[in-house]
């Protein structure tokens, strides 16, 4: 079953690109709304959902943005929600950075066991990886690979060509392991790219205390000197292992867990828990991102051809007094039962065809069979609940249909058959207009489907 926390609960720190000081707060949210940011300082208060659509920035982090809202730093927070397997949920945010902290994944999963976690009414929905899938860049060297497993399994290898880190393994049997082996593991970088970035003032939340910093040469007291004013440390020096002895190690591999953490945060964009095992060699978050991206095409591929999964057991998300709550329809043209699921950019709703229905008197007497027009319409309105819930007032608006493309039959629908009806986003919602994909399926065979095109417009 899906997972929330029980209680809203706050943190705060500075952002370590930067430099601006940061209130988050973790806020308990519904069944089937995803990971949400909100920038609480924005007009609106904007919402940036946490999905790869949506990342705009993957330079030594990632980053989110909606509109003229973005969100920065955004992997170690989410590395954290995965890792408390948790489903849903809002963050608010009053600046455009998530705080470094401890430069890990651990206070945020500490912040989210202090909350406690509650079960919602739902299924919990996995992203099942079924056959080999690989990005590689011929550039950077970097190969990810995704293969069929039983549980979420991440392996990291990293190799910087540095005498200091070597070559680095990490392994993640199952996301159990996260929060005890994986999740204090902090970020790292190298003393040059650590000089540069002061240089061209892009570390303005830096601190060596929440960094591990790996030296590769023999640096002058010089520049010790610059780094323990820049950073205002009475004494930095190189340790025996060729490191700043600005902390310990807490992992002999840390650099390695932490770029597995940049990875179960960086992948978590999908959108989806993942079952299944991944594979790395020199990941970073731009490569991360774009193999997200890559599942998460697949998964809508592979999700378009199949009939939702539903059991009949559960209580519907919206039975049909529900749906006459944001729908205007009614008997005898309200055809839609259930609505067992709804997102964002999706929708399953469901028509149980009984052999009473008004129309199968006259088509066709003694081998009654359902209109596909009629199909189409109980199409639209399933399609009409997805538009209407996207408004705070759905009794207060219509939705008109203005272009049905490509509809197709497949086979009959008669007395007895059970429509699942399942309609994506071909394109966001813009300007009250709403362009979806959908399929009607019976005993898992595609029945209809078909493109529609709709508005939606206030009642006059």
């Amino acid at each position: 079953m899906q997972k929330t926390i029980k209680n809203s609960i706050s943190i705060s720190g500075v952002g370590i690109h930067t430099g601006v000081y940061t209130n988050l707060t973790l806020v308990p949210a519904k069944a089937n709304s995803g990971i949400r940011f909100i920038r609480t300082d924005l007009e609106n208060k904007a919402e940036i959902k946490a999905d790869v659509s949506n990342v705009f920035s993957t330079e030594r982090s990632t980053g989110l943005k909606r509109g003229n809202a973005e969100i920065n730093t955004v992997e170690h927070v989410l590395a954290a929600i995965v890792g408390t397997e948790i489903d849903n949920l809002i963050i608010e945010v009053d600046n455009i950075e998530i705080p470094i902290l401890d430069g890990s994944s651990k206070e945020f999963v500490d912040l989210i066991k202090k909350a406690g976690t509650t079960t919602l009414n739902a299924k919990r929905k996995y992203f099942e990886i079924k056959r080999k899938i690989t990005l590689k860049d011929e550039v950077t060297g970097t190969v990810l690979i995704a293969e069929p497993a039983k549980n979420y399994q991440v392996h990291v290898e990293i190799d910087y060509n540095s005498k200091t880190l070597g070559i680095q393994n990490a392994t993640l049997n199952s996301i159990s392991e996260f929060n005890p082996d994986f999740a204090s593991s902090r970020t790292f970088c190298f003393l040059h790219e650590l000089e540069q970035l002061l240089d061209n003032n892009l570390l303005k939340g830096g601190d060596i205390n929440n960094a591990i910093v790996v030296v590769e040469n023999d640096i002058s007291d010089d520049k010790l000197s610059k780094l323990e004013k820049a950073f205002n440390k009475t004494s930095i020096k190189v340790n025996e292992g060729g490191y700043l002895n600005n902390l310990d190690l807490r992992y002999k591999n840390e650099p390695a867990r932490h770029k597995l953490l940049d990875v179960i945060g960086d992948l978590s964009l999908v959108g989806m828990p993942i079952k299944g095992k991944i594979t790395t060699y020199k990941p970073g978050h731009k490569n991360n991102t774009n193999f997200a991206k890559q599942l998460k095409q697949i998964m809508i591929d592979d999700m378009k051809k199949t009939a939702p999964e539903i059991n009949f057991d559960e209580a519907p998300m919206y039975n049909k007094e529900k749906i006459k709550t944001i729908l205007p329809h009614r008997e005898p043209f309200l055809f839609i039962d259930e609505i067992r699921d709804i997102r964002d950019d999706s929708i399953i709703g469901t028509k149980f065809v009984t052999d009473d229905e008004d129309y199968f008197r006259g088509h066709f007497p003694g081998e009654p069979v359902m209109p596909g027009v009629l199909q189409l319409e109980t199409m639209a309105q399933v399609g009409g609940v997805l538009i209407l819930s996207t408004v705070e007032d759905p009794e207060n608006y219509l939705t008109f249909f203005m272009k049905i493309d490509n509809a197709k039959f497949k086979r009959k629908v008669v007395p007895g058959d059970t429509i699942i009806f399942r309609l994506n986003l071909i394109s966001p919602i813009r300007r009250g207009l709403c362009h979806m994909h959908g399929k009607g399926f019976v005993d898992g065979k595609i029945v209809v489907e078909a493109d529609l095109l709709a508005q939606i417009a206030p009642k006059k």
